[in-house]
């Protein structure tokens, strides 16, 4: 038995004043069709297309591997050319992926491609992240450390979305000092005796097409898993909730560096104190 998921949403193009309205003041994602077809990138932008214009360019990868204390938070597991990766992706299922890259300051032509979306946000014009995934390819559960709301483009093939509700936080066994689960969850086939407090926690899903576009509120949890070789363009406003915002900041200058330190102190001891904590807190809320 999994989750029994609510489908997130699907609206056609949408005005400033229908998405303010309609899902940012009421802080609901949205999936957004029809939105970027006036891009040069809707018709351009595919993997050999990224290919052509970053081939040589050396990229950061993750694989699906837990964390490792030996390592800063959201340090790469290996590096190599994009064109090495693009091989691998179209080779058949791999869990190497591209995750927080601004290909763009190496392949600036690629901003000529994009429109800023008029859609009421003010966007973070100069962090426009990029995330490739091959077949099968996970993202593990998680929300933005900054509370960020994310207008999340999906290019060159299909990819699951998952997401949570922040109000529902306190069912996820959230790591301390972190903004993950605990890694022995699998979404896809949750264990409920293990993790019982999982069965409180109402997820969204949906899956996105070429040109499509996912609105994740401030805070959301996600979970993506790529269905087939593909990558997405993620565009930011900051939060604009002030406990969100003042949230954000707390965890960029203190929570990351603390963590960061704790690894280097305590080594393995540091996340299996994490992963013991995220079990105790939560269950107790049950």
């Amino acid at each position: 038995m999994g989750f029994e998921y609510i489908e997130i949403e699907r609206v056609s193009k949408l005005t400033k004043k229908e998405f303010i309205e309609n899902y940012y003041n009421k802080q609901k994602p949205v999936v957004i069709t029809n939105q970027i077809e006036d891009w040069p990138a809707f018709t351009k932008w595919n993997l050999e297309y990224i290919r052509h214009l970053a081939g040589d360019k050396m990229v950061p990868l993750y694989d699906s591997r837990k964390t490792d204390y030996t390592k800063k938070v959201n340090e790469p597991d290996f590096t190599m050319t994009m064109s090495e990766y693009i091989d691998i992706m179209q080779k058949g299922p791999t869990d190497l992926r591209i995750f927080l890259y601004n290909l763009m300051k190496d392949a600036p032509s690629m901003k000529d491609d994009m429109r800023w979306p008029d859609l009421g946000l003010r966007l973070i014009k100069s962090l426009p992240l990029v995330f490739f995934g091959g077949e099968d390819a996970k993202v593990f559960m998680h929300y933005d450390i900054d509370f960020p709301n994310i207008f999340h483009f999906h290019f060159d093939g299909k990819k699951q979305c998952v997401l949570v509700d922040p109000k529902e936080t306190k069912y996820m066994y959230r790591l301390p000092y972190s903004w993950i689960c605990h890694e022995e969850i699998d979404f896809d086939n949750p264990d409920f005796e293990k993790f019982p407090a999982l069965k409180k926690v109402n997820p969204y899903i949906t899956h996105l097409n070429h040109g499509e576009m996912l609105y994740m509120p401030e805070g959301w949890w996600h979970y993506m898993k790529y269905q087939t070789p593909g990558f997405s363009l993620s565009l930011r406003s900051l939060a604009g909730r002030p406990k969100n915002l003042i949230g954000g900041l707390r965890n960029v200058v203190i929570n990351r560096l603390y963590d960061n330190f704790m690894r280097k102190r305590k080594g393995q001891a540091w996340l299996d104190y994490k992963d013991a904590e995220a079990i105790r807190k939560t269950n107790a809320e049950l």
